[in-house]
C-alpha cells in the first residue's frame, strides 16, 4: 500500500498521530491488536475519560530525564488538547485539581472523534491485526502482521510504536514496544507498575483490612514528595488517589508517611478543647474529624477511651505523631492488573525529544506510554500520549 507512514498501536497516541498525520495529507495504516481502537480510554475515568489536566507542564511527570517533554509540551499544549476537543463538540468540565472531564459525554465520545476523522481523512484503521514483526529495509520497515489468521506484510518508509505498556494485560496490554527495542539494542529504564494501590500483608493486614470501604483525607509522602487527596482503605492495603499517586515514587521496602489530619494540629485542638470541655473523651473528639469506624480501630494505638482533661504530655505527643505522622512499610502492589500506567520503559535517551524519532534507526518513532514518561493521576498521561502522537505526526 502506498502509505506515508504504520502506526501499531490504536491507543491515545497512535490515533491522535493517525489524525494529525491526515490533516497533513499524509496517508497511514494503523494497526490496532484489539477489537475496537482506544480500548483503554474507553476505560479511564471510570468511562468517563479524564482526558487532559489544566495544570499540566514538564514538573507532573517521572522520567530520567525530566526535561525530555519540555519539546513536546511546547509544540501540543493544554489549550491545544482543549481546542482540539472543542472543536469537535467535546468541552471540558473540571472536577477537582485541573481534571478535565467531557461534559454530558464520555469516553466513547472521545473514541468516536478519533475513528470518525480516520474515516473522514481516509486513514486505514485495522483492529484485530497482531503485529508479529517490525524489519529495517532499505528506504523503510516491513511490518508482518495476523488478522484472521491471515498473513500480511506491509511497507513504509516510517513505521510509529505506540503500543502503551503493560498495565491491564486482559485488555491486550503486551510488552511489543519493550521486546522490539530490545531486539535493536535500545536501552530500558526499569519498568514497574505505576499508579496502582499498595498491598499490606503480616501482622496489621486485619487492622487495615477491617476498615476497607472507609475514606480520609490526608496528606500521603515519601522523602521526594508529598500529594493531598482521598485515602481508601480496601480489604488487602491502600487505594485511593493519595496512594496512587505516591505509588509511582514508591519502592518496595520502602515506608511512607501519612498525616491523618493535615492543615490543624492536634495537639492544639486538644488544648483549645481542655479549655472549654475537658471531660469529653478523645474517641468523642477524633469523631469530628473521621468515621466511627476509623475512630473506634484508632484505639488500636490511641487512648481513645481518656478524657481529653486526663491526657498526659506523652499521650499527647503520641496522638500527635500516630495521626500526623502515621508510617506504613507495603508490601508491594496490585501489579499491572490494577496499575493505571506502567512506570520506565524505553529510554528517553534513545530518542529525539523534538521530533521523537528514535537515533539509532531513523525513521521508527516511539511515542506515549511505552516511553520512559510517566504522569501523575489526573489526566497528564493522555496530555503526553496526545502531545506524543501530535509531534510524531510532524515528521513521519
Amino acid at each position: 500500500m502506498d502509505v506515508d507512514a504504520i502506526i501499531i498501536g490504536a491507543g491515545a497516541c497512535g490515533l491522535m498521530c493517525a489524525v494529525q498525520a491526515g490533516f497533513l495529507g499524509k496517508r497511514v495504516i494503523l494497526l490496532e491488536k484489539g477489537a475496537k481502537a482506544g480500548a483503554k480510554i474507553l476505560i479511564s475515568g471510570g468511562g468517563r475519560c479524564n482526558y487532559t489536566n489544566l495544570y499540566s507542564t514538564d514538573e507532573q511527570f517521572i522520567s530520567n530525564n525530566k526535561h525530555f517533554v519540555k519539546s513536546a509540551f511546547k509544540q501540543w499544549s493544554v489549550s491545544d488538547t482543549i481546542s482540539f476537543f472543542e472543536t469537535y463538540g467535546v468541552f471540558g468540565k473540571e472536577k477537582t485539581l485541573g481534571q478535565l472531564f467531557p461534559d454530558g459525554k464520555d469516553a466513547r465520545d472521545i473514541v468516536a472523534i478519533f475513528t470518525g476523522l480516520c474515516d473522514e481523512l481516509g486513514q486505514n484503521l485495522i483492529c484485530k491485526a497482531n503485529v508479529l514483526d517490525v524489519v529495517p529495509i532499505p528506504d523503510g520497515f516491513e511490518v508482518e502482521y495476523e488478522t484472521n489468521d491471515v498473513r500480511n506484510i506491509i511497507t513504509a518508509s516510517k513505521v510509529v510504536v505506540a503500543t502503551g505498556g503493560l498495565p491491564i494485560p486482559k485488555m491486550g496490554a503486551t510488552d511489543f514496544a519493550l521486546k522490539l527495542a530490545r531486539r535493536y539494542g535500545l536501552e530500558l529504564t526499569d519498568t514497574a507498575p505505576a499508579l496502582v494501590p499498595l498491598t499490606i500483608t503480616g501482622k496489621d493486614e486485619e487492622w487495615y483490612a477491617q476498615l476497607s470501604g472507609n475514606t480520609v483525607f490526608c496528606e500521603v509522602s515519601n522523602d521526594h514528595i508529598s500529594f493531598e487527596e482521598n485515602l481508601l482503605f480496601t480489604h488487602w492495603g491502600l487505594s485511593g488517589p493519595s496512594i496512587l499517586q505516591i505509588s509511582s515514587f514508591w519502592r518496595p521496602g520502602q515506608t511512607i508517611t501519612i498525616n491523618l489530619l493535615p492543615h490543624q494540629d492536634i495537639a492544639v485542638i486538644i488544648e483549645e478543647e481542655r479549655r472549654s470541655n475537658g471531660k469529653i473523651l478523645l474517641s468523642t473528639l477524633l469523631s469530628r474529624f473521621y468515621t466511627r469506624k476509623f475512630t473506634d480501630a484508632m484505639g488500636k494505638f490511641l487512648p481513645l477511651d481518656k478524657q481529653i482533661a486526663n491526657l498526659t504530655k506523652v499521650d499527647i505527643d503520641s496522638v500527635h505523631k500516630i495521626l500526623h505522622e502515621f508510617t506504613v512499610k507495603p508490601a508491594g502492589d496490585k501489579g499491572y492488573d490494577k496499575a493505571e500506567v506502567m512506570r520506565g520503559g524505553i529510554d528517553t535517551d534513545e530518542l529525539s525529544s523534538k521530533t521523537l524519532e528514535c537515533k539509532k534507526i531513523p525513521g521508527m518513532f516511539f511515542g506515549g506510554e511505552c516511553v520512559d514518561v510517566t504522569g501523575w493521576l489526573g489526566g497528564y498521561n493522555f496530555q503526553w500520549a496526545w502531545a506524543s502522537g501530535f509531534v510524531i505526526a510532524q515528521h513521519i
